[in-house]
Order: structure tokens, then sequence, then C-alpha cells
């Protein structure tokens, strides 16, 4: 929950640092004193987008940070949380900051940690929920409503367990629109397909022969500058007139004649010996490969030609080389095999589909059966929670329909309200009033708060259209919802709230030397007095209203 607030440079905020206790807490001021910016600055530390207009006039940056106590949680869903995402975990003293520059940059920072925006967004969802007057349009949307009825259920497993199915149906779904639209298309292109696969069956192509066609057609146009350079060699290695192989052979010999008498002679002789070997090697390969030379005009017509077949299937199918046309003629066998056995494979994905389908809908009745039974305990409660804000007669039911497999199973949700006994029940969003919508919001977020036990909400003026004894019980409820592990935190206009809060912070607005300055200061006992008179009777407090806020507080302390 949260127990500390800093605000540094904030819109009409210069420094603002304030404690925040588990219970009920209350926030007042005038219209316009400054409790929207307060919002505004919790709003930034739960991702909410930055502004340069958040930055104070004349100051570089605004800063926003909040602690947190984490240890009221009885789960480890946020310590998997840090460590999931390498932070360091402080239960007791988790901070959470967010820094916006007047160039309009921003930072988010979690116990130090830079982080991104979406990541202390996920944090802070987990943290605080603030219910403005505009989170009643939700009443509308059949997704919150649903919503509603699978966090009373507490169906994640179910939910999850069915969404894997539906992840493979989607999936599977998927894959038959493929294989429909790519037999489809072979089918229309099958006559060209089955020329491309004949023609490179009848090229009869194999691994490497480019290259060894190449290399032979190379070398049959320079047949004769080949055969007279080996030639040469070959005479003057091994020729009759000048033989390089007979003269190193007799003077190795004459160097071993007069080793005896100079000794180093005889390594010189050994060393030409391994000459005349290495070089009476080169000259028998050399005189075997000049016969092997010759210009065969019919072998290269035939070389050419086949290179010509290979280039021209090359630049047909946009490819560089054999072993790719080879690659080609695969992927033609293949999608001809597919048209060939189009039918056996379009059946077996429609199979695949109507068996996942059938899973699905087995597991989505499984989901169903337990959001019914949450729908009538929503039914009963909301009916219990909205019978004292003033709604006596009040009917809510939760209608729940079948429709098509969804993300989210076949449920349809909605909720039908009625006021009065005489009028028929309709959806909540086309009958009932502002004040009622209000009301009905205020009762479902006590259920939900209660069933996830999400530690900080605050309300900001969830009392618009009530007064009197409904404010009263409206209080009541908010009371309620806060306890040691919980806090509830009102913005509200109505004295009748005001009195039921346990803290009571005051929102005010003044002129200093730097300009308009918003403050926000806890009250006490006697201040609250004061200020409960004030919400009763205006600037001009007489004892008449002071008495009344006494009572008020009195009564809440009953």
């Amino acid at each position: 929950m949260l127990k500390k607030l800093d605000i540094r440079n904030f819109t009409l905020i210069d420094h603002l640092e304030m404690l925040f206790y588990p219970g009920f807490s209350v926030i007042t001021g005038e219209t316009g004193a400054g409790k929207s910016i307060i919002i505004g600055a919790i709003g930034l530390l739960l991702g909410n987008r930055a502004d340069t207009k958040m930055v104070k006039r004349g100051r570089d940056k605004c800063i926003v940070e909040a602690t947190f106590d984490l240890s009221v949680y009885h789960s480890d869903v946020l310590k998997d949380f840090f460590e999931r995402n390498d932070l360091d975990y402080e239960p007791e003293e988790c901070l959470l900051r967010r820094e916006v520059n007047a160039n309009g940059k921003s930072r988010a920072f979690i116990n130090d940690t830079p982080v991104t925006l979406a990541l202390i967004r996920e944090l802070g969802e987990q943290l605080i929920d603030i219910h403005s007057q505009h989170q009643n349009l939700l009443l509308n949307r059949e997704d919150f409503q649903l919503n509603v009825v699978d966090i009373i259920a507490h169906d994640k497993k179910q939910l999850a367990d069915y969404q894997v199915s539906y992840g493979k149906y989607r999936k599977a779904q998927d894959e038959l629109a493929r294989v429909k639209e790519e037999i489809e298309r072979n089918r229309e292109n099958e006559d060209f397909l089955r020329f491309q696969q004949k023609e490179l069956t009848d090229a009869n192509l194999t691994e490497g022969e480019q290259e060894t066609l190449e290399q032979t057609a190379e070398m049959m146009s320079h047949a004769e500058d080949i055969k007279r350079v080996l030639h040469e060699a070959d005479q003057c290695l091994a020729g009759e007139d000048m033989s390089i192989v007979n003269e190193v052979r007799q003077r190795a010999s004459q160097l071993r004649s007069i080793a005896d008498i100079y000794h180093e002679a005889q390594e010189m002789a050994d060393r030409l010996d391994n000459c005349y070997v290495e070089l009476k090697d080169i000259s028998q390969e050399i005189a075997s490969h000049i016969d092997d030379v010759e210009f065969d005009p019919v072998k290269y017509s035939e070389t050419t030609e086949r290179l010509d077949t290979i280039y021209s299937l090359q630049q047909k199918y946009h490819v560089a080389t054999v072993e790719e046309l080879i690659a080609k003629k695969a992927e033609l066998d293949a999608q001809l095999g597919n048209i060939d056995n189009s039918d056996e494979r379009l059946e077996e994905c429609k199979q695949r589909v109507e068996a996942l389908k059938a899973e699905c809908m087995q597991k989505a009745a499984v989901l169903s059966e337990v959001r019914r039974k949450a729908a009538l305990e929503v039914e009963g409660e909301l009916a219990k929670l909205l019978a004292p804000l003033g709604i006596p007669n009040v009917r809510f039911k939760v209608q729940i329909t079948m429709g098509e497999l969804a993300q989210k199973g076949v449920d349809k949700v909605m909720f039908l309200f009625s006021a009065n006994k005489s009028t028929d029940m309709l959806p909540v969003s086309q009958v009932a009033s502002g004040g009622e919508i209000a009301r009905v919001m205020l009762s479902l977020k006590a259920m939900i708060s209660k069933a996830i036990g999400l530690p900080t909400i605050i309300f900001d003026e969830i009392d618009t259209g009530v007064s009197g004894r409904v404010a009263e019980q409206m209080a009541h409820i908010m009371r309620g919802m806060g306890d040691v592990n919980r806090q509830v935190i009102c913005i509200t206009h109505l004295p009748q709230i005001a009195a039921y809060g346990s803290t009571h912070y005051k929102v005010a607005k003044h002129e200093a030397e730097s300009g308009t300055v918003s403050t926000m200061t806890q009250l006490t006992p006697d201040q609250r007095i004061t200020e409960i008179a004030q919400m009763l009777s205006g600037s001009d407090v007489t004892q008449a209203a002071i008495d009344n806020a006494k009572s008020l507080l009195m009564k809440e302390k009953k």
C-alpha cells in the first residue's frame, strides 16, 4: 500500500511530501485547489503519458516518487515480478519514481533501477487502482462486465486452461486457411508448375557438374597454349639436346667423386640427388599430361551446350548455382506432391480444427459453469450493497448468453438493472442515472477489491450525484473496504463522506512569490471540524455548522 508520496515541481506544486496510512482516508478542498493535480502525479507513477506542462514553470524537471509497502500481499506474485525483471525486492520500502524534463523526456525507476514505461505501468496496476468519474463509462463495456464476473469467480485456472486450447484452435484455423490458400494458388498454377518440374527433371542436373564443365571448356579452348607450354617444359627437363634432369644427375656424381678429399661435397651431392628425384618425377608427370591435352571439337561442343543449358536455367529461375536449381526442383516436387495429396491434407487440417474446437467448447463449458455461479454471487451481493445506497427496490441481473468462441470463452455478459419493481430490467448503461451508475460502480469496486486484495484504491469524486443519507452509506462502504492491510483514499466534496475518514487531508491553493502554489496538509481533529463546517456552510463558518460538523464526526465514530 501507499506509504509516502513525494512531489517536486509538478504543475502548481513546489514540494509536497505526504504520509498515508491504512484504512479510509479522505481528501477535500475547494474546486480548483489542486486535488486533480495529486491524482495526475500518482497517475504519472502508474505509467501515464508525460507532458512538458507537468513541469512547473521555470524548473528543469519534475519528480514524483512514492514509497509502497508490499508486505501486505499474501502471495508471491509481486516477488515473482521483481525476480523476473531482475529488480531488487524490498517489500517494506518499494520506491517508484518518474522524472519529466522540461524538454519532454521522461525516465522511470523502480527501487532506483531505470525501467521502461511498460514495466512501471505493469507494477503500478498491481499497486493502485484510481477510480475517476470517466471510469463509470466502463460499465457500458461487455469486456469490463465479463472481467468483473471473472474476478469474483476466481477462474484464472479454468480461463488459462481454456486459453491454451483456444490458442491451439486459432493456430489450427490459421493453418487450415493457409493450406486452402496454398492449394488454391498451386492448382491455379499446376500446369506451369508441372512444366517447370519436367524442364528441371529433363535437365538431369548433378551437384558439382557446373564447375567440372567450366574447367573442361576452359582447358579445351586453350589447348594449344597448354600443350605448347607443357612440351617446352618437357624439353627443358628431359630433352635430347639439353636435359636439366641429366645435368643434375651428373653434377651430383661429380661432387660425390671428390667427397673423400672435400667432405662438404657429400652433403651437396645428396641434396642434388633429392632435386634429381623431384625433377625426374615432375618431368614424367609433364610428359604424361602432354598426350591428355587435345582439342576435341565434339566434346567441346557438348560441353558448351551443356553449360548453355545450365546458364539458361539459372537465369530463368534467378539462381546462381546448379545446387539451387536442384533445390528448386525439390520444391516443385513438394508443391506438386501437395496438390496430388491436397484432399487428404485438407481433410486432416479440417479434422484437427474440429477436434480442437470440440476441446475448446468442453473447456468453455467448464468456464461458463464457474461464471454462472459467480454471477449469482454478484447479483446477491450487489443488491445488498445498493439497497442502503438509496435504491431499496433495486433489481440486478448478470445475464450470460452464449456467443462464438473467443479469447475469453463463449460467454457474453451484460448487466441488467432496474431501480424500481415496476420497470423492466435493461442494460445498466441505458437505464441507470449518473448517480445510480456511481453507486453501482462503488459496489462493484467493493466486491472486486475484496476478491483480489488490491492494497490501494483511490476514488476521485465518486460521490457525484448523491448526497445526505446515501453519501453516508457510500462512505460506510468505502470505510469497510479499508482495513489494516488495505487503504481507500477518496477525493470528495461531501461532508458526510469526509467525516468518515480515519485520516483527513486538505488541498489548498494560494499565491506566492513564485506564482500560484498548491499544498496538501494532514488535518488535526480541530482542523477537521473547521474544514467539514466549511463544507457544510461555505466560507462563513457558523456555530451551527461547527456543531453539525462535530455531530457528523461523532456519528462516524459510532
